[in-house]
C-alpha cells in the first residue's frame, strides 16, 4: 500500500492528516495544498498552527473522530498515532489508503530534481536552516521543510519553486529510508534512539542504507571528522564531498578560527587546500562551524556562488529553540536550547562558555526514560562546562515510567563527576531558586526537548520574587 506514487496519482484529490498540528505534518499539509489537493486534518487540541492552517482554507477538526473522514482518498498519520485511532480504524474499514508521514515526505521529494536531505544525530535543524538561508540568498526559490521555526521563512515551511527541495532527515525508526534524496548531508553518527536501535552498529547500518538511496549521479556531503561516517564511505557508490575542522583530508575546511564576545566564529574557508573567502557566523559555538561547513559543501556542490554562501551564513541568526536568546532581566541573559543528548549538551555548554558571562546556570530536562537510562553515564559527564546545574523531572514524551530511572539518579551521577547539580521537580520552585541565586552577568540556559523552555519564560516575566508561587 505504501508504494503508491501519490504525486502522479489521478485518483487522489482529498487528503486527511491525523495529527495535522504537528510541526512536520502541518508543513506537509501546506505543500500538498499548494499542489492542488483538498486538505483536511484533525488534532487533539487547537493551537496557533491549526489556526494558521484554518486561515489558509484547510478544514480543521478538533478531536479525533471517525466522522472526520469525509470524501477522503488518502489518510496521512504520524508514527505517534496509535493503530486504535478512530480515524485510522475507519479509514482501513473503508479501504482508504493510509500512509505514514515519512512516506509522504519521500513522495514529495520525488517531485523535485534536486532534493536535499540533511541527516545526522545532531545539528539537522540548524544545518537545514543554514542551507535554506544560502539558497534564499542565491535566489534559487527553494521549497523548504524544517523541523524547527526559522524567522526568515515565517515558520517551518516555505512553498517555493519546483526545482529545489530542502528537508531534514531523521533516523528514528529508520524513517529516512523512505526518502528520495539527490543530495544527502551526513553530519554525525552517534548513539541515540536506543529504544529502537540495538546499538551503534545498528545505527551505522541504517545510515549506510540511507546514503545508498542517493543515485549514482547524486552527492553525499560527509563530515570526515566523524569516524563512524568515515568508516562507511568506501561502501558508497555515488559522489562524495567531504568536510571537517580537524581532518587533514577534508575537501572543505575551516582554518584560523576566531570567536567574538558572543561566541560566534569567523574563519578562513578552505576549498581543496586553497582559501576562498572568510566566513562569519551569527550563531555561537564550534559545532556551528562544522554545521556551516556542511551547508557550504552542499550549496556549492549544487551551484551556489561563494559570495551568496558567505552572505547566507552571516544572515542566519538561528532557529527557535537552538541557542535562542529569550530575553534579559536584571542583566541576566536567558537562553533556550533543544539539546537533549549528551553530545549536544557538551556542544551547547561549550558554546555558552565562549560567551561573556559570570556564571552559567544550566536547567536540564531529560527527554524520555529510555534515553536517560541507556545513556546515563554519558549524561553524567556532560555538564562540566556549567557552573550550576538544575535537573528537572524526565519528560516522558511517548514513553511510560517503569520506575527504573529518575532524575534524582542522574543528579547523583552528575555530582560524582562535576559536583554541580541539584534536583528540583516543580517549575515554580526552579524559577524561585534562580531569582534568589542568579546574579547580574549570569547566563541562564534552559535545555531539553520537552517544555523546559517555560522556565525561562517564567523567569523573564517575574519581576518580584514574591509573585512566584
Amino acid at each position: 500500500m505504501e508504494q503508491i506514487n501519490l504525486l502522479d496519482s489521478k485518483k487522489i484529490k482529498n487528503v486527511h492528516f491525523v495529527g495535522i498540528g504537528g510541526i512536520s505534518m502541518s508543513g506537509l499539509a501546506e505543500i500538498l495544498k499548494d499542489f492542488g489537493y483538498n486538505i483536511s486534518g484533525s488534532d487533539m487540541k487547537p493551537s496557533k498552527t491549526t489556526e494558521r492552517l484554518q486561515n489558509t482554507g484547510i478544514k480543521i477538526y478538533i478531536g479525533h473522530d471517525a466522522q472526520n473522514l469525509k470524501n477522503c482518498d488518502l489518510v496521512v498519520y504520524t508514527a505517534a498515532v496509535n493503530d486504535t485511532n478512530p480515524e485510522l480504524v475507519r479509514a482501513r474499514e473503508l479501504g482508504i489508503t493510509t500512509i505514514e508521514r515519512a512516506v509522504l515526505l519521500g513522495q514529495i521529494m520525488r517531485k523535485y530534481p534536486f532534493s536535499f536531505a540533511i541527516s545526522g544525530t545532531h545539528g539537522k535543524t540548524t544545518t537545514t536552516s543554514m542551507v535554506s538561508m544560502i539558497m534564499l540568498e542565491a535566489n534559487l526559490d527553494p521549497t523548504i521543510h524544517i523541523g524547527g521555526e526559522l524567522d526568515a521563512i515565517g515558520g517551518n515551511t516555505r512553498i517555493g519553486g519546483n526545482k529545489y527541495f530542502i528537508t531534514e532527515a531523521c533516523e528514528y525508526v529508520e524513517s529516512f529510508l523512505k526518502f528520495h534524496p539527490y543530495l544527502a548531508v551526513v553530519l554525525n553518527i552517534d548513539a541515540d534512539h536506543l529504544d529502537y536501535f540495538k546499538d551503534i552498529d545498528h545505527i551505522k547500518e541504517a545510515f549506510l542504507k540511507f546514503m545508498n538511496l542517493v543515485p549514482k549521479d547524486g552527492y553525499i556531503i560527509a563530515c570526515v571528522d566523524d569516524t563512524n561516517i568515515s568508516s562507511l564511505l568506501s561502501k558508497i557508490s555515488c559522489n562524495i564531498v567531504t568536510y571537517g575542522i580537524n581532518s587533514k583530508n577534508a575537501y572543505w575546511k575551516a582554518q584560523n578560527l576566531k570567536f567574538d564576545a558572543s561566541g560566534c566564529a569567523s574563519y578562513d574557508l578552505i576549498k581543496n587546500g586553497e582559501k576562498v573567502t572568510v566566513i562569519r557566523l551569527s550563531v555561537p559555538g564550534i559545532h556551528n562551524v562544522s554545521n556551516s561547513l556542511a551547508a557550504v559543501a552542499a550549496c556549492y556542490t549544487l551551484g551556489c556562488k561563494i559570495d551568496d554562501i558567505a552572505r547566507g551564513l552571516e544572515a542566519f541568526t538561528g532557529t527557535h529553540r537552538r541557542f535562542e536568546v529569550k530575553g534579559i532581566v536584571d542583566n541576566i541573559k536567558v537562553v533556550d536550547d533543544y539539546a537533549h543528548h549528551p553530545s549536544e549538551i557538551k556542544a551547547t555548554l561549550k558554546a555558552a562558555k565562549s560567551t561573556n558571562h559570570s556564571k552559567i546556570w544550566c536547567i536540564f530536562q531529560p527527554h524520555t526514560y529510555t534515553r536517560t537510562k541507556l545513556l546515563l553515564d554519558e549524561f553524567s559527564e556532560a555538564f562540566y562546562d556549567a557552573d550550576e546545574v538544575i535537573i528537572s523531572d524526565i519528560y516522558s514524551a511517548r514513553e511510560f515510567d517503569t520506575g527504573e530511572i529518575h532524575s534524582k539518579i542522574l543528579t547523583e551521577k552528575i555530582n560524582i563527576h562535576s559536583n554541580n547539580a541539584i534536583y528540583k521537580s516543580d517549575f515554580n520552585d526552579i524559577v524561585k531558586y534562580l531569582r534568589d541565586n542568579a546574579s547580574p552577568g549570569d547566563l541562564v540556559l534552559t535545555m531539553g526537548a520537552g517544555d523546559i523552555y517555560k522556565i525561562g519564560e517564567m523567569f523573564l516575566k517575574v519581576k518580584d520574587i514574591a509573585t512566584v508561587s
